[in-house]
Protein backbone atom coordinates (compact mmCIF):
# COMPACT_ATOMS: atom_id res chain seq x y z
CA UNK A 1 0.00 0.00 0.00
CA UNK A 2 1.28 3.47 -0.86
CA UNK A 3 1.27 6.33 1.66
CA UNK A 4 -1.43 8.05 -0.41
CA UNK A 5 -3.66 4.98 -0.39
CA UNK A 6 -3.27 4.69 3.37
CA UNK A 7 -4.02 8.41 3.82
CA UNK A 8 -7.14 8.10 1.67
CA UNK A 9 -8.33 5.12 3.73
CA UNK A 10 -7.74 7.06 6.95
CA UNK A 11 -9.74 10.04 5.71
CA UNK A 12 -12.55 7.81 4.50
CA UNK A 13 -12.73 5.99 7.84
CA UNK A 14 -12.75 9.23 9.83
CA UNK A 15 -15.49 10.68 7.66
CA UNK A 16 -17.54 7.53 7.88
CA UNK A 17 -17.54 8.00 11.64
CA UNK A 18 -18.70 11.61 11.46
CA UNK A 19 -15.34 13.44 11.51
CA UNK A 20 -13.76 15.97 9.15
CA UNK A 21 -10.46 14.85 7.61
CA UNK A 22 -8.14 16.33 4.98
CA UNK A 23 -4.73 15.91 3.44
CA UNK A 24 -2.60 18.74 4.77
CA UNK A 25 0.80 20.37 4.35
CA UNK A 26 3.61 19.33 2.04
CA UNK A 27 1.67 16.62 0.24
CA UNK A 28 -0.99 19.13 -0.90
CA UNK A 29 1.73 21.61 -1.90
CA UNK A 30 3.50 18.96 -3.98
CA UNK A 31 0.28 17.79 -5.64
CA UNK A 32 -0.56 21.40 -6.56
CA UNK A 33 2.91 21.73 -8.10
CA UNK A 34 2.41 18.55 -10.12
CA UNK A 35 5.01 16.68 -8.08
CA UNK A 36 4.80 13.24 -6.56
CA UNK A 37 4.37 13.58 -2.82
CA UNK A 38 6.62 11.28 -0.79
CA UNK A 39 4.74 11.58 2.50
CA UNK A 40 1.12 12.24 3.37
CA UNK A 41 -0.24 13.91 6.50
CA UNK A 42 -3.86 14.08 7.60
CA UNK A 43 -5.57 16.59 9.88
CA UNK A 44 -8.92 15.98 11.52
CA UNK A 45 -11.30 17.20 14.20
CA UNK A 46 -11.13 13.75 15.84
CA UNK A 47 -9.23 13.80 19.15
CA UNK A 48 -6.13 11.60 19.52
CA UNK A 49 -7.86 8.99 21.64
CA UNK A 50 -10.60 8.73 19.01
CA UNK A 51 -8.03 8.28 16.25
CA UNK A 52 -6.40 5.45 18.19
CA UNK A 53 -9.80 3.89 18.81
CA UNK A 54 -10.57 3.92 15.09
CA UNK A 55 -7.07 2.78 14.10
CA UNK A 56 -5.74 0.10 16.45
CA UNK A 57 -2.59 -0.09 14.31
CA UNK A 58 -1.32 3.27 15.50
CA UNK A 59 1.36 4.71 17.76
CA UNK A 60 1.05 7.78 19.94
CA UNK A 61 4.28 9.42 18.75
CA UNK A 62 3.03 12.89 19.66
CA UNK A 63 -0.28 12.43 21.46
CA UNK A 64 0.69 15.30 23.75
CA UNK A 65 0.51 17.51 20.67
CA UNK A 66 -2.41 15.72 19.05
CA UNK A 67 -0.32 13.59 16.66
CA UNK A 68 -0.91 9.87 16.08
CA UNK A 69 1.08 7.75 13.63
CA UNK A 70 -1.16 5.32 11.75
CA UNK A 71 0.75 2.51 10.10
CA UNK A 72 -0.10 -0.11 7.55
CA UNK A 73 -0.88 -3.59 8.81
CA UNK A 74 2.32 -5.45 9.65
CA UNK A 75 4.28 -2.31 10.46
CA UNK A 76 2.94 -1.55 13.93
CA UNK A 77 5.01 -4.05 15.92
CA UNK A 78 8.25 -2.95 14.29
CA UNK A 79 7.45 0.73 14.73
CA UNK A 80 6.49 0.29 18.39
CA UNK A 81 9.75 -1.58 19.00
CA UNK A 82 11.60 1.41 17.54
CA UNK A 83 9.67 3.75 19.85
CA UNK A 84 10.68 1.68 22.88
CA UNK A 85 14.33 1.51 21.79
CA UNK A 86 14.39 5.23 21.09
CA UNK A 87 12.89 6.00 24.50
CA UNK A 88 15.64 3.95 26.16
CA UNK A 89 18.46 5.41 24.05
CA UNK A 90 17.26 8.95 24.65
CA UNK A 91 16.42 8.60 28.33
CA UNK A 92 18.56 11.59 29.18
CA UNK A 93 17.33 13.79 26.32
CA UNK A 94 13.80 12.32 26.23
CA UNK A 95 12.88 14.36 23.18
CA UNK A 96 9.63 13.71 21.32
CA UNK A 97 11.53 14.37 18.09
CA UNK A 98 13.81 11.36 18.60
CA UNK A 99 10.94 9.03 19.47
CA UNK A 100 8.87 10.26 16.56
CA UNK A 101 11.71 9.89 14.05
CA UNK A 102 12.45 6.38 15.27
CA UNK A 103 8.81 5.34 14.93
CA UNK A 104 8.63 6.74 11.43
CA UNK A 105 11.84 4.95 10.40
CA UNK A 106 10.49 1.68 11.74
CA UNK A 107 7.17 2.08 9.98
CA UNK A 108 8.84 2.97 6.72
CA UNK A 109 10.84 -0.25 6.82
CA UNK A 110 7.74 -2.43 6.99
CA UNK A 111 4.89 -0.43 5.46
CA UNK A 112 3.26 2.90 4.75
CA UNK A 113 2.74 5.38 7.58
CA UNK A 114 0.70 8.56 7.90
CA UNK A 115 0.68 11.18 10.65
CA UNK A 116 -2.80 12.12 11.79
CA UNK A 117 -2.99 15.42 13.68
CA UNK A 118 -5.98 16.83 15.50
CA UNK A 119 -6.98 20.41 14.63
CA UNK A 120 -5.30 22.60 17.23
CA UNK A 121 -3.85 25.94 18.24
CA UNK A 122 -0.43 26.06 19.88
CA UNK A 123 0.12 28.13 23.01
CA UNK A 124 3.63 29.33 23.92
CA UNK A 125 6.99 27.97 22.76
CA UNK A 126 9.32 28.21 25.75
CA UNK A 127 11.81 25.74 24.28
CA UNK A 128 11.70 27.29 20.81
CA UNK A 129 10.53 24.01 19.33
CA UNK A 130 7.43 22.53 20.98
CA UNK A 131 4.27 24.33 22.13
CA UNK A 132 3.96 24.64 25.91
CA UNK A 133 0.45 23.29 25.52
CA UNK A 134 -2.13 22.89 22.81
CA UNK A 135 -5.80 23.79 22.56
CA UNK A 136 -7.80 21.54 20.29
CA UNK A 137 -9.73 23.37 17.61
CA UNK A 138 -12.93 22.54 15.79
CA UNK A 139 -12.11 23.92 12.34
CA UNK A 140 -9.27 23.59 9.85
CA UNK A 141 -9.17 27.40 9.57
CA UNK A 142 -7.85 27.57 13.14
CA UNK A 143 -5.43 24.70 12.62
CA UNK A 144 -3.57 26.10 9.61
CA UNK A 145 -2.76 29.34 11.42
CA UNK A 146 -0.15 27.51 13.51
CA UNK A 147 1.70 26.11 10.49
CA UNK A 148 4.93 27.54 9.08
CA UNK A 149 4.47 28.77 5.49
CA UNK A 150 1.47 29.53 3.33
CA UNK A 151 2.52 26.95 0.74
CA UNK A 152 2.43 24.34 3.53
CA UNK A 153 -0.92 25.53 4.89
CA UNK A 154 -3.15 24.03 2.20
CA UNK A 155 -5.72 21.27 2.77
CA UNK A 156 -7.26 18.87 0.29
CA UNK A 157 -10.40 16.79 0.38
CA UNK A 158 -9.11 13.47 -1.04
CA UNK A 159 -12.60 12.41 -2.08
CA UNK A 160 -13.19 15.40 -4.36
CA UNK A 161 -9.72 16.90 -4.89
CA UNK A 162 -11.01 20.26 -3.60
CA UNK A 163 -8.23 22.40 -2.10
CA UNK A 164 -9.02 24.55 0.93
CA UNK A 165 -6.85 27.65 1.20
CA UNK A 166 -7.25 29.91 4.23
CA UNK A 167 -3.78 31.52 4.10
CA UNK A 168 -3.15 32.47 0.47
CA UNK A 169 -0.95 29.46 -0.22
CA UNK A 170 -2.17 28.85 -3.77
CA UNK A 171 -1.36 32.41 -4.81
CA UNK A 172 2.13 32.06 -3.34
CA UNK A 173 2.60 28.79 -5.21
CA UNK A 174 1.64 30.52 -8.46
CA UNK A 175 3.95 33.45 -7.74
CA UNK A 176 6.79 31.27 -6.48
CA UNK A 177 7.01 32.71 -2.98
CA UNK A 178 7.86 31.24 0.41
CA UNK A 179 5.93 33.33 2.93
CA UNK A 180 5.43 32.76 6.63
CA UNK A 181 1.84 32.45 7.82
CA UNK A 182 0.92 35.57 9.77
CA UNK A 183 3.79 37.35 11.56
CA UNK A 184 7.06 35.82 10.32
CA UNK A 185 8.89 36.75 13.51
CA UNK A 186 6.33 34.88 15.59
CA UNK A 187 6.50 31.83 13.33
CA UNK A 188 10.30 31.77 13.57
CA UNK A 189 10.23 32.36 17.32
CA UNK A 190 8.06 29.25 17.67
CA UNK A 191 10.66 27.09 15.95
CA UNK A 192 13.95 28.70 14.91
CA UNK A 193 14.63 25.93 12.40
CA UNK A 194 11.84 27.37 10.26
CA UNK A 195 14.34 30.01 9.11
CA UNK A 196 16.45 27.27 7.51
CA UNK A 197 13.36 25.51 6.18
CA UNK A 198 12.35 28.72 4.40
CA UNK A 199 15.73 28.68 2.67
CA UNK A 200 15.42 25.02 1.73
CA UNK A 201 11.91 25.31 0.30
CA UNK A 202 12.90 28.39 -1.72
CA UNK A 203 15.93 26.56 -3.11
CA UNK A 204 14.08 23.32 -3.80
CA UNK A 205 11.28 24.95 -5.78
CA UNK A 206 13.22 27.86 -7.28
CA UNK A 207 11.07 30.30 -5.28
CA UNK A 208 11.92 33.60 -3.66
CA UNK A 209 11.52 34.28 0.03
CA UNK A 210 8.94 37.00 0.69
CA UNK A 211 10.68 40.24 1.77
CA UNK A 212 9.07 40.36 5.22
CA UNK A 213 9.87 36.68 5.81
CA UNK A 214 13.49 37.16 4.72
CA UNK A 215 13.81 40.28 6.90
CA UNK A 216 12.53 38.33 9.92
CA UNK A 217 15.13 35.63 9.30
CA UNK A 218 17.89 38.21 9.02
CA UNK A 219 16.79 39.76 12.31
CA UNK A 220 16.59 36.46 14.18
CA UNK A 221 19.44 34.57 12.46
CA UNK A 222 21.70 34.60 15.53
CA UNK A 223 19.04 32.66 17.44
CA UNK A 224 19.41 29.61 15.19
CA UNK A 225 22.00 28.37 17.70
CA UNK A 226 19.09 27.55 20.02
CA UNK A 227 18.24 24.67 17.67
CA UNK A 228 19.90 21.32 18.38
CA UNK A 229 22.99 20.47 16.36
CA UNK A 230 21.27 17.35 15.03
CA UNK A 231 18.36 19.28 13.55
CA UNK A 232 20.68 21.85 11.98
CA UNK A 233 22.81 19.05 10.52
CA UNK A 234 19.80 17.29 9.02
CA UNK A 235 18.48 20.51 7.49
CA UNK A 236 21.88 21.33 5.99
CA UNK A 237 22.18 17.80 4.61
CA UNK A 238 18.81 18.12 2.90
CA UNK A 239 19.92 21.48 1.49
CA UNK A 240 23.06 19.82 0.11
CA UNK A 241 21.43 16.74 -1.41
CA UNK A 242 18.19 17.95 -3.03
CA UNK A 243 19.89 19.11 -6.23
CA UNK A 244 19.82 22.84 -5.53
CA UNK A 245 22.74 23.16 -3.11
CA UNK A 246 24.29 26.27 -4.66
CA UNK A 247 21.07 28.28 -4.54
CA UNK A 248 20.41 26.97 -1.06
CA UNK A 249 23.73 28.16 0.32
CA UNK A 250 23.44 31.51 -1.39
CA UNK A 251 20.04 32.00 0.27
CA UNK A 252 21.46 30.75 3.56
CA UNK A 253 24.06 33.50 3.27
CA UNK A 254 21.49 36.12 2.25
CA UNK A 255 19.35 35.24 5.26
CA UNK A 256 22.31 35.78 7.58
CA UNK A 257 22.30 32.13 8.65
CA UNK A 258 25.48 30.87 6.98
CA UNK A 259 27.83 32.87 9.20
CA UNK A 260 26.06 31.48 12.26
CA UNK A 261 25.70 27.79 11.43
CA UNK A 262 28.87 27.39 9.32
CA UNK A 263 31.19 30.34 10.00
CA UNK A 264 34.17 28.53 8.44
CA UNK A 265 32.29 28.35 5.13
CA UNK A 266 31.33 32.03 5.33
CA UNK A 267 35.04 32.86 5.73
CA UNK A 268 35.70 31.53 2.22
CA UNK A 269 34.23 34.71 0.75
CA UNK A 270 36.90 36.96 -0.73
CA UNK A 271 39.76 34.49 -0.24
CA UNK A 272 41.60 34.78 -3.55
CA UNK A 273 43.17 31.82 -5.36
CA UNK A 274 45.99 31.59 -7.92
CA UNK A 275 44.30 32.33 -11.26
CA UNK A 276 46.41 29.81 -13.18
CA UNK A 277 44.69 27.04 -11.25
CA UNK A 278 41.44 28.77 -10.29
CA UNK A 279 40.34 31.18 -13.02
CA UNK A 280 36.81 31.07 -11.59
CA UNK A 281 37.65 33.28 -8.63
CA UNK A 282 37.78 33.02 -4.85
CA UNK A 283 37.23 29.98 -2.65
CA UNK A 284 33.56 30.81 -2.08
CA UNK A 285 32.88 31.03 -5.82
CA UNK A 286 34.73 27.76 -6.40
CA UNK A 287 32.82 25.96 -3.66
CA UNK A 288 29.45 27.24 -4.91
CA UNK A 289 30.29 26.07 -8.43
CA UNK A 290 30.97 22.59 -7.07
CA UNK A 291 27.75 22.64 -5.06
CA UNK A 292 25.86 23.54 -8.21
CA UNK A 293 27.06 20.33 -9.85
CA UNK A 294 25.92 18.04 -7.04
CA UNK A 295 23.07 15.90 -8.40
CA UNK A 296 19.82 15.29 -6.50
CA UNK A 297 20.01 12.45 -4.00
CA UNK A 298 23.79 12.33 -3.97
CA UNK A 299 25.33 10.74 -0.90
CA UNK A 300 25.44 13.05 2.14
CA UNK A 301 29.11 12.31 2.76
CA UNK A 302 30.05 13.29 -0.79
CA UNK A 303 28.02 16.50 -0.46
CA UNK A 304 29.68 17.43 2.83
CA UNK A 305 33.07 16.49 1.39
CA UNK A 306 32.47 18.93 -1.47
CA UNK A 307 31.36 21.67 0.92
CA UNK A 308 34.34 21.22 3.24
CA UNK A 309 37.13 20.17 0.87
CA UNK A 310 38.72 23.65 0.85
CA UNK A 311 37.69 24.73 4.35
CA UNK A 312 41.38 24.90 5.28
CA UNK A 313 42.20 27.56 2.70
CA UNK A 314 41.09 30.72 4.54
CA UNK A 315 43.30 30.10 7.61
CA UNK A 316 46.31 29.10 5.47
CA UNK A 317 46.06 31.85 2.85
CA UNK A 318 49.39 33.49 1.98
CA UNK A 319 49.49 36.21 -0.72
CA UNK A 320 52.03 36.23 -3.53
CA UNK A 321 55.34 37.46 -2.07
CA UNK A 322 56.65 39.08 -5.22
CA UNK A 323 57.37 38.56 -8.94
CA UNK A 324 57.37 34.91 -9.93
CA UNK A 325 55.47 33.81 -6.82
CA UNK A 326 51.83 32.98 -6.34
CA UNK A 327 49.14 32.78 -3.71
CA UNK A 328 49.73 29.75 -1.53
CA UNK A 329 47.72 27.62 0.91
CA UNK A 330 50.50 25.57 2.46
CA UNK A 331 49.12 22.82 4.67
CA UNK A 332 45.52 23.58 3.81
CA UNK A 333 44.68 19.89 3.33
CA UNK A 334 45.87 18.88 6.78
CA UNK A 335 44.30 21.94 8.40
CA UNK A 336 41.09 21.39 6.44
CA UNK A 337 40.82 17.74 7.43
CA UNK A 338 41.14 18.71 11.09
CA UNK A 339 38.55 21.48 10.69
CA UNK A 340 36.16 19.16 8.84
CA UNK A 341 36.42 16.61 11.64
CA UNK A 342 35.68 19.31 14.22
CA UNK A 343 32.72 20.73 12.27
CA UNK A 344 31.19 17.29 11.78
CA UNK A 345 31.66 16.42 15.44
CA UNK A 346 29.98 19.67 16.47
CA UNK A 347 27.05 18.75 14.21
CA UNK A 348 26.82 15.30 15.81
CA UNK A 349 27.58 13.23 12.73
CA UNK A 350 28.09 9.51 13.23
CA UNK A 351 31.67 8.34 13.65
CA UNK A 352 31.52 6.56 10.28
CA UNK A 353 30.34 9.69 8.48
CA UNK A 354 32.95 11.84 10.22
CA UNK A 355 35.70 9.43 9.15
CA UNK A 356 34.52 9.42 5.53
CA UNK A 357 34.13 13.20 5.24
CA UNK A 358 37.50 13.81 6.88
CA UNK A 359 39.10 11.27 4.52
CA UNK A 360 37.57 12.99 1.49
CA UNK A 361 39.04 16.32 2.59
CA UNK A 362 42.41 14.80 3.51
CA UNK A 363 42.87 13.08 0.15
CA UNK A 364 41.33 15.45 -2.39
CA UNK A 365 44.67 16.97 -3.42
CA UNK A 366 46.40 13.62 -3.99
CA UNK A 367 44.91 13.33 -7.47
CA UNK A 368 47.46 15.83 -8.78
CA UNK A 369 50.14 13.16 -8.21
CA UNK A 370 48.42 10.07 -9.64
CA UNK A 371 50.32 10.08 -12.93
CA UNK A 372 53.62 9.90 -11.02
CA UNK A 373 52.50 7.48 -8.29
CA UNK A 374 54.16 4.10 -7.95
CA UNK A 375 51.78 1.27 -8.78
CA UNK A 376 51.54 0.15 -5.14
CA UNK A 377 50.77 3.69 -3.98
CA UNK A 378 48.07 4.11 -6.62
CA UNK A 379 46.48 0.79 -5.71
CA UNK A 380 46.37 1.76 -2.05
CA UNK A 381 44.89 5.12 -3.02
CA UNK A 382 42.01 3.61 -5.00
CA UNK A 383 41.29 1.24 -2.10
CA UNK A 384 39.98 4.11 -0.02
CA UNK A 385 36.34 3.48 0.99
CA UNK A 386 33.81 4.59 -1.66
CA UNK A 387 36.66 5.69 -3.88
CA UNK A 388 34.86 5.80 -7.23
CA UNK A 389 31.54 7.17 -6.01
CA UNK A 390 32.95 9.83 -3.69
CA UNK A 391 36.71 10.48 -3.91
CA UNK A 392 36.86 10.30 -7.69
CA UNK A 393 33.60 12.21 -8.09
CA UNK A 394 34.76 14.98 -5.74
CA UNK A 395 37.92 15.33 -7.83
CA UNK A 396 35.88 15.52 -11.06
CA UNK A 397 33.70 18.29 -9.63
CA UNK A 398 36.79 20.07 -8.29
CA UNK A 399 38.31 20.13 -11.78
CA UNK A 400 35.10 21.19 -13.53
CA UNK A 401 34.72 24.09 -11.08
CA UNK A 402 38.28 25.33 -11.67
CA UNK A 403 40.84 24.65 -14.41
CA UNK A 404 38.75 22.03 -16.25
CA UNK A 405 41.68 19.61 -16.72
CA UNK A 406 40.41 16.05 -16.29
CA UNK A 407 43.65 14.23 -17.16
CA UNK A 408 44.08 12.78 -13.66
CA UNK A 409 40.42 11.79 -13.52
CA UNK A 410 40.64 10.02 -16.89
CA UNK A 411 43.89 8.30 -15.90
CA UNK A 412 42.39 6.89 -12.70
CA UNK A 413 39.20 5.84 -14.47
CA UNK A 414 41.23 3.95 -17.06
CA UNK A 415 43.38 2.36 -14.36
CA UNK A 416 40.27 1.11 -12.54
CA UNK A 417 38.78 -0.30 -15.74
CA UNK A 418 41.98 -2.05 -16.81
CA UNK A 419 43.08 -3.38 -13.42
CA UNK A 420 41.27 -6.50 -12.16
CA UNK A 421 40.00 -6.22 -8.57
CA UNK A 422 42.23 -9.11 -7.48
CA UNK A 423 45.26 -6.99 -8.48
CA UNK A 424 44.05 -4.10 -6.35
CA UNK A 425 42.95 -6.31 -3.44
CA UNK A 426 45.32 -9.30 -3.68
CA UNK A 427 45.07 -12.08 -1.07
CA UNK A 428 47.65 -11.98 1.71
CA UNK A 429 50.62 -14.19 0.92
CA UNK A 430 52.20 -13.95 4.39
CA UNK A 431 50.57 -13.46 7.78
CA UNK A 432 51.73 -12.61 11.25
CA UNK A 433 51.54 -16.30 12.17
CA UNK A 434 54.03 -17.03 9.41
CA UNK A 435 56.42 -14.49 10.88
CA UNK A 436 56.00 -16.00 14.35
CA UNK A 437 56.91 -19.41 12.93
CA UNK A 438 60.17 -17.84 11.75
CA UNK A 439 60.93 -16.91 15.31
CA UNK A 440 60.01 -13.23 15.14
CA UNK A 441 58.46 -11.60 18.19
CA UNK A 442 55.32 -9.49 17.43
CA UNK A 443 56.11 -5.80 17.33
CA UNK A 444 56.78 -2.85 15.01
CA UNK A 445 59.08 -5.04 12.89
CA UNK A 446 56.07 -7.21 12.01
CA UNK A 447 54.31 -4.32 10.35
CA UNK A 448 57.41 -3.27 8.40
CA UNK A 449 57.90 -6.77 6.97
CA UNK A 450 54.24 -7.25 6.08
CA UNK A 451 54.13 -3.85 4.39
CA UNK A 452 57.26 -4.64 2.40
CA UNK A 453 55.70 -7.90 1.21
CA UNK A 454 52.44 -6.17 0.28
CA UNK A 455 54.39 -3.46 -1.56
CA UNK A 456 56.22 -6.05 -3.66
CA UNK A 457 52.97 -7.90 -4.29
CA UNK A 458 51.17 -4.73 -5.43
CA UNK A 459 54.10 -3.85 -7.67
CA UNK A 460 53.84 -7.27 -9.31
CA UNK A 461 57.21 -8.50 -8.03
CA UNK A 462 55.63 -11.29 -5.95
CA UNK A 463 53.19 -13.79 -7.39
CA UNK A 464 53.10 -16.66 -4.92
CA UNK A 465 53.39 -17.53 -1.25
CA UNK A 466 56.82 -19.17 -1.48
CA UNK A 467 58.36 -16.06 -3.05
CA UNK A 468 56.76 -13.95 -0.33
CA UNK A 469 58.15 -16.19 2.40
CA UNK A 470 61.62 -15.98 0.84
CA UNK A 471 61.39 -12.18 0.90
CA UNK A 472 60.31 -12.29 4.53
CA UNK A 473 63.26 -14.50 5.43
CA UNK A 474 65.68 -12.21 3.60
CA UNK A 475 64.36 -9.18 5.48
CA UNK A 476 64.59 -11.05 8.78
CA UNK A 477 68.26 -11.93 8.27
CA UNK A 478 70.68 -9.67 10.16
Amino acid sequence: MTPRELAEQICATLRRHGHRAYFVGGCVRDLELGREAADYDVCTDARPERVQELFPRSIAVGAKFGVILVVEQGAQQHAQRNVQQSAQQNAQQNTEQNVEQSAQQGALQDGAQVEVATFRSDIGYSDGRHPDHVVYANTPQEDVQRRDFTINGLLMDPATGEVLDYVGGRADLREGTVRAIGDARLRFAEDKLRMMRAVRFAARFGFRIAPETLAAAQTLAAQITQVSAERIRDELTKLLTEGTARRGFELLDEAGLLAVVLPDIARMKGVEQPPQFHPEGDVWIHTRMMLEKLPPNCSPTLAWGVLLHDVGKPPTFAPAAGPGTRIRFDGHVEVGAHMAEHICRELRFSNDDIAQIETLVANHLRFKDVLQMRTATLKRFVRLPRFEKEHLELHRLDCLASHGNLDAYTFVQRFLMETPPEKVYPPKLVTGDDLKSMGLVPGPRFKEILLAIEEAQLEGRLQDRESALQLARSICQP
